[in-house]
């Protein structure tokens, strides 16, 4: 599929899979595209943790009622540190480099014929990214930032409607 082509198809899906396994040869290329996101200052600071085990996927599903976390066959997960270190002056750049990450990963994902969903404000309540943790055995300074439900959709949704490129961009200076 042409980049372009998968950039316009890539959309979030929160529908049901269909019980199909993804492979770990799929699962590992498409984690690899997070790998090689670009990062601050190079520092490679995002890791990733994929559960494909049905028993750690039941833990998972306890965490979030949504349709594509309750029946994913396979979750990512984004780990960043809970006190990131400056990299570059006083800054650190590890929401961003996980970002950067998390899209190359959902577009691999659109590429490959599967979908996700972004879930990152769902983590912050009720202590779910510390308990996602727990459940993968992430070392303590970690915390779970990003969770992305993988499958292969069970029905056909398409990207929502966004606004014109004469409503968000412009040329030399903003013009709104």
């Amino acid at each position: 599929m042409d980049f372009f082509d998968v950039v316009n198809d890539r959309h979030s899906y929160r529908g049901e899979f269909l019980p199909d396994k993804i492979s770990r040869e799929d699962l590992e290329k498409i984690v690899i595209t997070g790998l090689l996101a670009p990062s601050g200052c190079n520092k490679q600071t995002t890791e990733f943790v994929i559960v494909d085990d049905e028993k750690l996927l039941e833990q998972i599903r306890e965490l979030h009622t949504m349709p594509a976390v309750q029946t994913a066959v396979a979750v990512i997960i984004c780990l960043i540190d809970r006190q990131p270190e400056p990299v570059y002056q006083n800054y650190s750049f590890q929401i961003e480099d996980c970002a950067a990450a998390v899209e190359n990963i959902l577009l691999a994902i659109a590429a490959l014929g599967y979908a996700s969903v972004w879930i990152d404000g769902a983590l912050r309540v009720e202590s779910k990214a510390e308990r996602l943790c727990k459940i993968i055995n992430a070392a303590p300074g970690k915390i779970a930032r990003i969770l992305l439900p993988v499958g292969k959709a069970a029905e056909k949704t398409s990207q929502s409607v966004k606004k014109s490129f004469a409503q968000r961009a412009f040329f030399n200076k903003y013009s709104k």
